[in-house]
């Protein structure tokens, strides 16, 4: 046998038997314990009953937690020592000694040091808060010992593994490689573990002076330069329930508290400032110490974001106040100004992500998700670092790391890895690396500080320089921006079924949005006109809470069931405080009384629309006193009312139902088969799809096959059940043959109406096709029964358009996607996500298709097909089980998509108008107009630093350049443009109560009106 690989067996036998010899059993450790489902403290713990517990019994159940505690004594032989406790609860476990947070015990932390220098007789009170799971299998507790560690065997194992490894990753015929094998060869042959303490300490001791000399070679001039940041990714939920993070931040943060005693060089950056929320809430001990970490700059919270948000599915005022409270904390708590959004393991990124960050202050993006793509080998992501580019020409420096090994662990191998794994072969110098065990929390362990002693210049291993991302970005830009960009979203080729799985969730996190929307800018209202007190705090509140769930495994819905069923009750609770915030100030701007009905609209355009009259209206007049046509339909009187541009007009109530004739009635058509107005003339078959849509106006046919066709497929991914839809998913239909039960059931005035009944599959489809008198637009309420298993629902419209991509929108704006497969990326894009809207575009005319909460969409050459719902069985086996509501609807127009009316009936669909029946003193009113119809106005609401001043967002939504008036009627002082955290960047001349801003294409801009009574 080669002798050189005779050795390297040797080695790798050392190493197996590493704890063997680091840990020196000092004795048995005995504890005791009790089980609990209440969430307690440490000094709550005191008054309980503790039993024993013996090693091989199991213990708690599902979901509950258990104490442990244990008195133990240094005996003589620890004088001086290092002294640990290994103990083995079954699960992840916190660790107090003495009654204070001194780390964790989980799958990279093996045991817990009580001092590092024993004095004989020291006594140590040891107690434990462990989790049972949820699996239902019970935790089995294990064997626990009091040992002694040692010190100097564990820095011979560190000193052997590091040049294991160099010498693994090297040229076998190098110099440098001979070297090593001659020095570990010496080793070997000099180790021997026979000998009895003292002897084996010098023993040891010699082998580590043979290695030193190794240790000490150093790279050349060219060597590469890693920059390394210490970090744990921290999921808010996924496999665990919330619950089960407010301990493992704990121990995540108590380990690295522990590191950096030891350690004083060691540097940890912590993302999310909702987990340093809960640290503080619960563990303040803790949580002084970390600001005391903080301040001496070894712990940096970095990160940008409140929790590490999705960023395909939030809308856009959402990224804006995630990122708005994530840099608020960080500054408040601890005088920190983030500069990078560091999002991890987020499934993709939108495309208007750069002038999101730039808007509020970000400089820099980094993450690791790209390059962790399951399937994707045909088309990889180009670039490690490189300029990206969004939909609005902002650029952002972004670097993208990779995964390495999981956990990720710091040694040559790991390091050696990262530099010859990367994709940009040329232009860069450096690279930036994350290490530490995540996902569930834990951060870097004593093998990985020691390694980094080892590896700052050690030859044949990447230099290494450690601390904060920020250096590494600098740096970047002090030598030079790698001449490589990437325009556009980062769209991750896997993880597609995340824009469809939980609907509930995506539904309800979609209303919250609208909900908040009317709640600040009629709370605005009501602040100006009645001198109703604005709701500060308790919006603050809302806002986080809505943040929370917006977290990458929960708005996405890849959690298991407890954290889907407590987001779904949050949701709702939540929907419900908004509305009634909203309602308020709606009531108190309407005036007492209940002498008429006021419908307010929060869109920044006049509207027409059909409402449902409030119980006991049989009628409305407007304010020249006509009496407006009212529609009666499933027990509710419906009125078509118009009402002006971000204010709400007044009607007076009528004593009698009266109805005259619309306008339009004649051609307002319904019947089993047909549904007519004056523009579009349907045909509808025997299981409610449309076979036809008759442009009346240019005589002209839309659809290219079945409309509004149910398609049923199995959805059985080979893995990631809730996250993945497979690519041919297409090749698995589910039959559905059965025939549905069509029937009118409104012909006009206002709106005709059919209803569709059918079976699909074991769900049941209630579907309300409508469409109103005067509108292009045509609505499908819709109600499915779910009671599938992995199956998905998809429903399709074949249309007569030709073109290359499509439209569709995402937050501020909409990126343009391929329709076909030409190549390996456009043919990974058969999944995307859109927000309200999707279009497909001929020069003079479009098939848009709109949704109320549906974000999954596939466009395939001339088929639009919408993702209705999916029944993933993993991680949460009832996924989407039960009722579903939303509402989709198609809309055509002839003309071009810039003079379309598309983005307005989209915002329209998802912001009905809303009716208080009371007072109707304040008559008519309308706060601000825009003179471009490409301006939208997406929020109005009271400057975060409680001022008073209004802030107005607004963006241009086309993609065109142009210059917009706005007009308030508000008693404005004094204006000013602002960055997305409000902070004033320019003046703005206001006259006679306008502003004239230039837009260019996506373009968000910030308002400041400061006010004259503020």
């Amino acid at each position: 046998m080669d002798k050189r690989k005779e050795i390297l067996y040797h080695v790798e036998k050392l190493l197996k038997d590493k704890n063997r010899y680091i840990y020196n059993v000092v004795s048995p450790v005995d504890f005791t314990c009790f089980v609990t489902k209440e969430r307690l403290s440490f000094d709550e713990i005191e008054s309980k009953r503790f039993e024993a517990i013996e090693p091989g019994d199991r213990w708690g159940e599902d979901w509950t937690y258990a104490w442990f505690h244990s008195s133990v004594t240094a005996p003589m032989e620890a004088e001086g020592k290092r002294l640990v406790i290994r103990a083995d609860f079954g699960s992840e476990a916190t660790v107090y000694v003495n009654g204070i947070v001194r780390g964790a015990l989980d799958l990279q932390h093996h045991d817990v040091t009580l001092t590092r220098s024993a004095k004989a007789g020291e006594r140590f009170e040891v107690t434990a808060e462990a989790y049972a799971g949820h699996s239902g299998i019970q935790p089995m507790f294990g064997e626990s010992q009091l040992c002694l560690f040692e010190e100097e065997i564990y820095q011979f194992y560190v000193d052997l593994e590091c040049l294991v490894q160099v010498r693994n990753h090297i040229d076998p015929d190098s110099l440098r490689a001979a070297e090593i094998d001659r020095g570990l060869t010496e080793v070997v042959r000099t180790i021997d573990w026979g000998l009895a303490k003292d002897a084996l300490t010098d023993n040891v001791r010699k082998c580590r002076q043979r290695m030193a000399p190794l240790l000490e070679c150093v790279n050349g001039s060219t060597a590469p330069l890693l920059y390394l940041m210490g970090q744990s990714h921290l999921d808010i939920a996924w496999l665990w329930p919330m619950e089960e993070t407010k301990r493992k931040i704990a121990r995540t943060m108590s380990n690295q508290l522990a590191l950096m005693e030891e350690y004083p060089d060691y540097r940890y950056v912590q993302s999310q400032p909702y987990l340093f929320q809960l640290a503080k809430d619960l563990y303040p001990e803790l949580y002084a110490r970390i600001q005391q970490a903080v301040e001496e700059g070894r712990i940096i919270p970095e990160g940008g974001m409140w929790v590490e948000s999705d960023t395909n599915l939030p809308g856009g005022e959402s990224l804006i106040r995630q990122i708005l409270h994530g840099k608020r904390f960080f500054k408040e708590e601890f005088g920190k100004e983030n500069e990078m959004l560091w999002l991890p393991d987020v499934f993709g990124y939108s495309g208007n992500m750069p002038q999101i960050m730039k808007g509020c202050g970000l400089r820099y993006f980094a993450s690791v998700k790209m390059f962790q793509t399951y399937e994707n080998v045909s088309d990889p992501f180009p670039y490690n670092t490189f300029l990206w580019e969004g939909i609005d020409g902002s650029q952002v420096l972004t670097h993208l790391l990779d995964y390495g090994d999981f956990p990720i662990r710091v040694n040559p191998s790991f390091l050696i890895r990262q530099w010859n794994d990367r994709v940009q072969k040329d232009g860069i110098a450096t690279r930036l690396v994350q290490f530490g065990h995540g996902d569930g929390g834990g951060g870097a362990n004593r093998d990985d500080l020691e390694f980094l002693r080892r590896l700052g210049n050690l030859e044949g291993v990447p230099r290494t320089a450690h601390g904060s991302p920020i250096d590494y970005f600098e740096d970047q830009i002090e030598r030079g921006v790698p001449d490589a960009k990437y325009v556009g979203e980062l769209y991750y080729p896997a993880h597609r079924g995340t824009y469809t799985t939980q609907a509930q969730i995506k539904r309800l996190n979609r209303k919250a949005e609208v909900g908040l929307h009317e709640a600040e800018m009629w709370g605005a209202a009501a602040s100006l006109l009645q001198r109703r007190a604005y709701p500060y705090e308790e919006m603050d509140r809302l806002w986080k809470k809505l943040l929370l769930h917006q977290f990458h495994d929960i708005l996405p819905g890849t959690s298991i069931h407890r954290v889907h069923e407590e987001a779904q009750a949050e949701l709702t609770e939540l929907n419900g405080l908004v509305d009634a915030m909203a309602s308020g100030a709606r009531e108190v701007l309407a005036g007492s009384g209940r002498s008429g009905v006021t419908v307010f609209n929060s869109l920044s355009w006049a509207r027409k629309e059909l409402v449902a009259l409030p119980e006991g209206v049989e009628g409305v007049a407007d304010r020249d006193g006509k009496t407006l046509p009212v529609q009666r339909h499933d027990g509710k009187r419906y009125a078509e009312v118009e009402t002006p541009s971000a204010g709400w007009a007044a009607y007076t109530v009528t004593a009698a139902d009266v109805t005259p004739e619309a306008p339009g009635q004649a051609v307002l058509v319904a019947a089993k088969s047909h549904l007519e107005n004056e523009y579009l003339a349907i045909e509808i078959n025997e299981y409610g799809e449309i076979v036809s849509i008759l442009d009346k106006e240019t005589g002209t046919e839309w659809t290219a096959g079945h409309c509004n066709a149910m398609k049923m497929y199995r959805d059985q991914p080979s893995a990631f059940d809730a996250w993945e839809i497979d690519r041919g998913y297409q090749d698995a239909p589910v039959a559905l043959d059965e025939k549905a039960e069509v029937y009118v059931t409104a012909d006009g005035p206002l709106f005709a109406n059919i209803r569709v009944e059918r079976m699909l599959h074991r769900s049941k489809l209630i579907q309300d096709i409508r469409i109103r008198a005067g509108s292009r637009r045509v609505e499908f309420h819709t109600t499915v029964h779910w009671h599938e298993k992995n199956k998905m629902l998809r429903v399709d419209f074949p249309v007569r358009v030709h073109a290359n991509e499509s439209l569709q929108e995402i937050q501020f704006g909409y990126v343009k996607r391929p329709n076909h497969a030409s190549r390996p990326h456009d043919a990974d894009r058969f999944e995307v996500c859109q927000h309200k809207w999707a279009v497909l575009a001929e020069t003079n005319r479009s098939f848009a298709l709109l949704n109320d909460c549906k974000y999954g969409i596939a466009v395939q050459d001339n088929m639009i097909s919408l993702t209705l719902l999916r029944s993933p069985t993993h991680p949460d086996e009832t996924s989407d089980q039960g009722t579903h509501k939303f509402t989709y609807g198609f809309f055509v127009w002839n003309g071009s998509f810039l003079d379309s009316p598309v983005v307005q009936e989209a915002y329209e669909l998802n912001y009905p108008v809303s009716l208080v029946h009371g007072g109707n003193q304040v008559g008519h009113k309308s706060f601000l107009q825009t003179d471009q119809a490409s301006v939208i106005t997406e929020t109005v609401k009271l400057a975060e630093d409680g001022s008073g001043d209004w802030i107005i967002r607004a963006y241009e939504c086309k993609g065109a350049t142009v210059s917009s008036g706005l007009t308030f009627d508000l008693p404005v002082k004094t204006a000013y443009e602002t960055n997305m955290l409000e902070e004033v960047t320019a003046d703005l001349p206001v006259a006679e109560g306008k502003l004239k801003l230039d837009f260019r294409p996506f373009e968000v801009k910030t308002i400041r009106l400061v006010l004259l009574d503020s």
